[in-house]
């Protein structure tokens, strides 16, 4: 029987089709039935061959070599997984194997990890493409039953080889002709080096911002205030310029000059994208855009209860109206709500949601429907579970209606404007609290007698950039992709040039620098954001992919020509003053992932900064001992009493009890913890013997 080969992005999702499909016979490498054989990659499975791979020269670090252009850049599998890649290679070549089904995520890297795949073991029997947007049931049901030709999706292939080559050339390059200029690890990258400029940027203004002081005029009527409206907000920056307007403003008679009432209707928020929801989680909870792309990632692959996480799009296709109702079905367990609106027969109140040229790859972030079981949730996947069912319920709520009162009151010239707003109907803006009635009643023409105070402010300072408003930053200029952002922020905090300061960014002294040494075309977000958009456009087929490269060439030449003709001088704030003890060269600090070291700028030499913390006891304080690195080997030493204690070696902790000392040391033990006889016991036993 003819079989296709369906290929998955990783074994999870690969054990969720072969359980749908009831493909049922597992081996150590794929799943296989009576229609498909389903096998797995793990994310990428090869990556584009590196400058060594192509030219033996290259594999030196020389700044004469640069650029690199290469007329071709190829394929190499990953070493880690070339066991798969050859499993994968053989299930192909099956004389049963009729085609192949790309199943890996539906988006522009899924179908690189796929296509590479199918490219190296030169794939030439036909292939479909799987295009999905939840990971229930139904969807991969439905999915099997209307599968599309790979063909339609060759575009977007383009695009991510289009990705891939241009980071390669342009971040391999300026990343080479930094080191091996200035002779440092530097980063750099056509979205990395705009992303940290960002941070920078903002730094710098807070840095150079002075506090300065000015004054509001406020009127008092009744319970309510309002503030002299001026064409400068700010512009009173005396106390004696507000008081001599003061005086002014009470030798005015105060009228009311106009009263009006006006409704004002708002929908709800429409469905999350997952940068709005990277940004929302960050300011309630403070989790980091990487975080929250995970938990996000296993409800929909693991629990199956939310759409497709990596999505630009905050609208729905017209396509899956239909299946809204069954959608809230799903939540009738989960909140009341759902409920209130099957009864009212599940309809949209918010119809402008629907828009399918604003939909892209995917529809935004909304649930599944499959119910939810909480109790198997983590207390973080909750949240973000509970996030997306709030904005869902919106598209079946009222609209939020408030009445404004606004009341202008005239002191010659100038105006105070007083406004009051009612709640006419909460409609899905539920948690609003509505503003206390006043006791004034506002007639048009009233007389307002002259209550004036003088208030005191200070201008205050940007605020540093969180993960949220950078991410904000990064999708206005149009840096990176959904699916991309968060992995670019760790990127810059593991090559040390962004750190997190609390729930804020920073960026290190060795960023700033890079920065100043970087050329400017690629700190400015305005270039990269023309590739990112001419990306999209190889993606939608409006743009040719060759001629993206070679402007991505033309650029990484006049790139790397500018750092070499650069005078700008650098100096590593890594180094210390500390010195090596085996050759006597400054000593660098380094982070690592097994927390900060030191190592030699000459030699190898390599040390903790701080003693590593172990999980040994100190026998007096009872408090973890720390690791310290001796003459004589290692030992452990308590930092809070001083105590001190051998470490024994691995020979020593490996080694096992016989079975023979094992039972003589239970014996003993038991013998010791029986009680003695007392001398009262003695006594009456030799009593009862007589």
């Amino acid at each position: 029987m003819r079989k296709k080969l369906v290929i998955t992005e990783k074994p999870s999702v690969a054990k969720e089709l072969a359980k749908v499909l009831g493909t049922n016979q597992k081996t150590k490498t794929y799943f296989e039935g009576d229609q498909y054989v389903i096998t797995w990659a793990f994310g990428h499975l090869l990556s584009l061959q590196l400058p060594e791979d192509i030219k033996k020269e290259w594999q030196q670090w020389r700044l004469e070599d640069l650029p690199i252009i290469p007329k071709h850049i190829g394929l190499k599998p990953l070493p880690k997984t070339g066991g798969q890649l050859k499993a994968i290679s053989h299930l192909a070549h099956r004389q049963d194997i009729s085609g192949a089904v790309i199943a890996t995520d539906s988006g522009r890297e899924g179908e690189a990890v796929a296509r590479y795949i199918l490219e190296w073991i030169k794939f030439d029997k036909p292939v479909e493409r799987l295009w999905i947007s939840s990971q229930t049931t139904k969807a991969i049901k439905d999915g099997f039953a209307n599968l599309k030709p790979a063909k339609q999706f060759d575009n977007l292939y383009a695009s991510a080889l289009a990705r891939g080559h241009a980071d390669w050339l342009i971040g391999l390059n300026v990343t080479r002709a930094l080191t091996t200029k200035y002779e440092d690890n530097l980063s750099a990258g056509r979205v990395q080096t705009p992303t940290l400029a960002f941070v920078n940027e903002t730094a710098q203004q807070i840095s150079r911002f002075k506090p300065e002081k000015y004054y509001t005029i406020q009127l008092k009527v009744g319970q309510e205030q309002a503030t002299l409206q001026m064409a400068k907000p700010q512009g009173l920056k005396d106390r004696a310029q507000a008081e001599t307007l003061v005086a002014k403003l009470k030798q005015a008679q105060g009228k009311v000059g106009s009263v009006k009432t006006s409704q004002k209707s708002q929908a709800a928020p429409l469905p999350y994208d997952l940068t709005e929801l990277q940004q929302v989680a960050n300011a309630m909870y403070g989790l980091s855009a990487k975080k929250t792309l995970s938990l996000i990632q296993s409800l929909y692959e693991i629990h199956k209860v939310v759409s497709y996480p990596r999505t630009d799009s905050k609208y729905l296709s017209t396509d899956i109206e239909g299946t809204l109702k069954e959608r809230l079905s799903a939540l009738v367990k989960f909140d009341p709500r759902a409920k209130q609106y099957l009864g009212q027969g599940a309809k949209v109140k918010q119809p402008a949601v629907f828009n399918d040229r604003k939909v892209t790859d995917h529809y935004a972030l909304i649930p599944t429907e499959e119910p939810v079981r909480a109790e198997k949730l983590s207390t973080d996947e909750l949240r973000m579970y509970r996030l997306i069912v709030e904005r869902f319920m919106g598209l079946f709520a009222d609209q939020y209606v408030t009445a404004v009162t606004k009341a202008t009151v005239q002191f010659g010239d100038h105006t105070f404007t007083f406004k009051q707003t009612k709640v006419v109907q909460q409609g899905w803006h539920a948690d609003s609290k509505e503003t206390p009635t006043t006791s004034v009643d506002w007639q048009e023409g009233a007389v307002v007698p002259a209550d004036f105070s003088i208030k005191e402010q200070l201008t205050s300072a940007p605020k540093p950039l969180t993960e949220g408003t950078l991410l904000g930053k990064m999708e206005h200029y149009g840096l990176g992709t959904p699916a991309t952002r968060a992995e670019i922020i760790e990127k810059l905090v593991r090559s040390e040039l962004l750190e997190r300061r609390g729930h804020s960014l920073a960026v290190t002294p060795k960023g700033q620098q890079l920065l100043k040494l970087v050329n400017k075309t690629l700190v400015s977000p305005e270039l990269t954001g023309k590739w990112e958009n001419s990306l999209e456009a190889i993606a939608r087929g409006q743009e040719n992919q060759k001629a993206f490269i070679t402007e991505i060439e033309a650029a990484t030449k006049t790139l790397v020509s500018e750092i070499k003709k650069s005078e700008t001088e650098y100096h590593d704030f890594a180094i210390t003053n500390k010195k090596c003890p085996e050759c006597d060269h400054p000593l660098k600090e380094r982070n690592t992932r097994d927390g900060k070291v030191y190592v030699c700028t000459n030699c190898h030499y390599r040390r903790r900064k701080d003693p590593k913390v172990s999980n040994h006891r100190c026998p007096q304080c009872h408090k973890k001992m720390v690791i310290i690195e001796g003459q004589a080997g290692a030992y452990f030493r308590c930092l809070n009493d001083g105590t001190t204690e051998k470490m024994l070696d691995k020979k020593d902790c490996k080694k096992k009890i016989s079975k023979h000392e094992e039972r003589r040391l239970i014996q003993k033990v038991n013998q010791e913890e029986e009680p003695a006889e007392s001398p009262l016991a003695a006594a009456l036993r030799k009593a009862m013997e007589k």
